[in-house]
């Protein structure tokens, strides 16, 4: 018992050298898409400061990396996509994780310093929130 335990909260720790690898569920359409990332995007801008620096995010061609990439862009963000940038204080290392949970389309951008939830009811055409916005900030 005491090794199943050991064994289920090891699986939820994080190395202390990264971010998690961007992922999201390619059901999503790109309508949904986009108005998540553009939510999740400006509610990152209120925490992180619109376009502070380049943003380093793993290169995705899913509808959710596309679209977060615009989202970004369009906040006045520099994105990189799996390239290394030569002012490591001017960049910002960003993951995401979009996934489904209990019908609902949970969302997750993580920095080292910042970590954005939200849960999203989403259509074909589009998608609203569903939950509070959840703000964790790390030292």
């Amino acid at each position: 018992m005491i090794a199943l335990i050991a064994t289920a909260l090891s699986a939820c720790q994080t190395g202390a050298d990264g971010l998690t690898t961007s992922a999201a569920p390619p059901e999503i359409t790109p309508a949904a898409s986009s108005a998540i990332a553009g939510d999740m995007v400006s509610r990152f801008a209120e925490q992180v400061g619109p376009g502070t620096g380049t943003i380093v995010l793993k290169e995705d061609a899913s509808p959710s990396g596309q679209a977060l990439a615009a989202a970004l862009k369009g906040w006045g963000y520099a994105v990189a996509t799996d390239q290394k940038t030569d002012d490591k204080k001017s960049s910002i290392e960003l993951a995401y994780v979009v996934d489904d949970f209990e019908g609902q389309t949970l969302v997750r951008l993580s920095t080292r310093k910042v970590e954005l939830t939200r849960a999203y009811r989403t259509t074909a055409a589009g998608a609203v929130p569903a939950s509070p916005l959840s703000v964790m900030q790390r030292n």
